[in-house]
């Protein structure tokens, strides 16, 4: 006889959180699975310093672990995990602002990787994959010269597809402010891509 093949039993958020909180370190281990890419990611355009982006990492896994008990169940896991993101993000920042003249409310971009989605795979040819990295990194550039108050809102929105109420709420902006921030950031990004090409286009 062929035995069946197993059935993975993907958990839901929630029902992780409230093991997690019972005292279930794998089902936090699990929580950590799912979301340290992404926390990664935004310490790394948020600081633009990957062993900045380590210990933000590290940082915001450790304060959830500790601060477990005062998660509440109402909200996204997501959400309060970003939101520790951001502020050990915005620690490293202020560390720094002492030879810099950035607002502190300013926060960052996110995106480490700063990949545009994700695509099926076309198995593309190595001139193809060349080009991708080529795309990618002058993206990683042209949002990293945002400001940190627009790479902020940018990230979150259009990066991470989170809503402008979401966004809002883990900024501390009104809706009005993140609308207007977004606007400014998509504006200024095409305009250092524009540059961007311009001077590839002369050289």
């Amino acid at each position: 006889m062929t035995e069946s093949p197993q059935t993975v039993v993907v958990k839901d958020e929630s029902a992780l959180v409230t093991e997690a909180k019972a005292g279930s370190y794998p089902a936090f281990e699990e929580l950590v699975n799912r979301y340290e890419k992404k926390i990664y990611r935004l310490g790394l355009n948020l600081t633009g310093n990957p062993e900045d982006a380590e210990d933000v990492l590290q940082e915001t896994f450790l304060k959830a672990f500790e601060h477990l008990g005062d998660f509440r169940a109402d909200s996204k896991f997501y959400t309060w995990i970003v939101r520790i993101g951001l502020n050990e993000a915005l620690m490293k920042l202020r560390k720094r602002r002492s030879d810099k003249s950035v607002p502190v409310q300013d926060h960052v971009d996110e995106d480490g990787e700063f990949t545009p989605r994700e695509f099926t795979d076309w198995r593309p040819n190595p001139e193809q994959l060349l080009q991708q990295t080529e795309l990618r990194a002058i993206l990683e550039s042209a949002a990293r010269q945002l400001p940190p108050a627009f790479r902020s809102v940018f990230f979150l929105r259009d990066v991470e597809g989170l809503s402008t109420q979401e966004t809002a709420e883990l900024l501390n902006l009104t809706i009005s402010a993140v609308k207007a921030r977004l606007f400014r950031a998509r504006l200024q990004l095409r305009e250092n891509l524009s540059k961007t090409f311009k001077r590839g286009a002369n050289s």
